[in-house]
């Protein structure tokens, strides 16, 4: 095994019965390894607190493509922060809808402007911004 250290925790006997149901319905088959997850989630969330730190993110929009300009709008966008783009994916969803995912890598806090100015453009339905680490 790598550079595994055990450790004690104590938690009240209500709260680990609510930790073992959500460890089961979200597929964990040891309570260490969900901790482990967990513990790395809120690294990240603290990463994404500097600004500056460098991050990477996955931002995911649902739009109408019909929508007016809008294609060029978020392509326009992305052009502009081109040296935060590493790569995008664009699905057709039905006649009317599409998917774009875009990999981001940067500061936190451009990688955030960039997502809202994505998200909150005309014609976009919905727009999920998913915070990623290079560090953990």
């Amino acid at each position: 095994m790598s550079d595994l250290r055990r450790t004690a925790l104590a938690i009240d006997s209500k709260l680990l019965k609510e930790f073992d149901s959500w460890m089961s319905t979200h597929g964990y088959t040891n309570r260490s390894e969900a901790l482990r997850d967990l513990i790395r989630a809120a690294l990240v969330q603290a990463e994404w607190e500097d600004p500056k730190a460098d991050v990477l993110a996955v931002l995911s929009v649902v739009y109408d493509h019909a929508a007016r300009s809008l294609a060029q709008e978020l392509t326009g966008a992305q052009h502009e922060d081109h040296q935060s783009i590493l790569c995008s994916q664009h699905v057709h969803l039905d006649r009317h809808k599409c998917l774009e995912v875009i990999l981001l890598r940067g500061g936190a806090g451009r990688l955030r402007r960039l997502a809202d100015r994505i998200v909150s453009t005309r014609g976009v339905r919905a727009g999920k911004l998913t915070l990623l680490s290079r560090n953990v």
